[in-house]
């Protein structure tokens, strides 16, 4: 094992023993609390040196309470003046920048406004202000429960390398169909019939036809990433809106569907329009998937 390898063993290992902790004296299970600090990990980027990437803003934590980054406030002292901060490691402070303090209080928040709202999906989307916040949290929690870990971060080609293939940058090239737009995605060429596998862990957030991508899926992961795969010749068996896959999996056959209403096929040659989109907290938008694909494939057998 590599140093870089057995940190992130030590981390993965740190942050579930925080999330059973605080599960022990809260009512949520540890894969919610992994989900909703999965959604904050993939959305923040100061997070540099802690467990967690959860923040709290300090209006919230402090409330009318004059802070700075030197003085430590007991949880007292800050309910006093509005503030929801708590103590959740029991030395008396409540620590704006110490995980079990934060994590403790962020669970404490969702918990009052499950009890104010009905429940835990409708207390995510005012906590966020986003309906789709609660949404791919619901499906995190899924992918952790089924899964019961944390790393996740395992990545597959996603096309059998048994069968024959071919693909190069595709992106940002042209399209005519439905009026002049850019190709988001790489297009990997093969036979009909050759097996599309899962690149990751996920949930299939999609499965049916659509006009330009013909029968198509996604599937969400865990790091808010949604992996796209177009114009399948057919489904496999078994793969439904909800099913949740792992990496390397089968969950269809190259075709060429598409670009026409629902049936239509062979306006192309057959091949696998694969693309990445990620959500950061506000919106979602398109990159390229050419790197990540050349590294999948090195490290993928079969």
């Amino acid at each position: 094992m590599t140093v870089q390898a057995e940190e992130e063993d030590n981390e993965y290992l740190e942050r579930m023993g925080l999330y059973r902790k605080t599960a022990a004296v809260t009512d949520l299970p540890w894969y919610s609390l992994a989900a909703m600090d999965q959604y904050e990990r993939n959305i923040n980027e100061d997070i540099e040196g802690r467990i967690t990437g959860i923040i709290i803003k300090p209006e919230t934590w402090f409330g009318l309470l004059h802070f700075d980054n030197e003085r430590k406030h007991s949880e007292e002292a800050i309910q006093l003046f509005g503030g929801k901060g708590m103590d959740g490691n029991g030395d008396g402070i409540a620590d704006i920048q110490d995980d079990e303090d934060v994590l403790f209080t962020y669970a404490s928040i969702i918990q009052q406004l499950t009890e104010k709202e009905g429940t835990m999906q409708k207390a995510l989307e005012v906590y966020y202000d986003r309906e789709k916040a609660a949404d791919l949290i619901a499906l995190m929690e899924k992918i952790f429960h089924k899964f019961q870990t944390l790393d996740l971060s395992e990545r597959s080609f996603i096309v059998s390398k048994n069968f024959n293939y071919s693909y190069r940058n595709t992106w940002g090239d042209s399209r005519g169909y439905g009026g002049r737009r850019i190709h988001e995605g790489t297009d990997i060429f093969a036979s009909y019939g050759t097996p599309v596998k899962s690149a990751s862990y996920g949930i299939v957030e999609i499965k049916g036809w659509n006009k330009y991508g013909g029968w198509r899926i996604g599937i969400r992961d865990a790091y808010n990433i949604y992996h796209y795969y177009a114009h399948l010749n057919s489904f496999e068996e078994g793969i439904e809106e909800g099913t949740l896959v792992e990496p390397g999996q089968v969950i269809g056959y190259v075709g060429s569907t598409g670009y026409g209403p629902e049936g239509t096929q062979g306006k192309f040659p057959p091949h696998l329009h694969y693309g990445i989109y990620k959500d950061n907290g506000k919106y979602e938008w398109a990159y390229d998937p050419y790197p990540s694909l050349r590294r999948w494939e090195r490290n993928t057998n079969g």
